[in-house]
């Protein structure tokens, strides 16, 4: 029988990016996907340590972002814009997109992708 899953998602290990250039300090954690057979969509919590960032890219795929703490830098193809606790970001297919981190602890993000863009 199939029923709802209720996790916690600290206790989800993250995994960390850092290369000091494109991506610093980044750490994702995948809340739903494919480990609990999700059949559409991928849920990620990311968290940006202070002056933490995502790399500046673009995929053929949208995020749909919430933010949980902090205050980010958007690039939103064209210029950076400020997001912060409580607002939504949408960042559709193809569109060059990066995040930072300008809060002075950390700040956190829920990004929903479709599976097809993987965890």
């Amino acid at each position: 029988m199939k029923k709802a899953y209720i996790g916690k998602a600290m206790d989800i290990e993250p995994i960390t990016y850092d290369d000091g250039i494109k991506v610093k300090k980044a750490h994702k954690r995948v809340l739903i996907g494919n480990k609990l057979g999700a059949p559409n969509f991928v849920m990620r919590l990311f968290t940006l340590e202070k002056d933490g960032y995502s790399p500046r890219h673009s995929h053929n795929w949208e995020h749909e972002v919430f933010v949980l703490k902090g205050k980010l830098e958007v690039f939103d193809g064209e210029k950076y814009v400020v997001a912060e606790e409580g607002d939504f970001v949408f960042v559709p297919p193809n569109v060059e997109h990066q995040f930072k981190n300008i809060n002075d602890g950390e700040s956190q993000f829920i990004c929903v992708i479709p599976k097809s863009g993987g965890e």
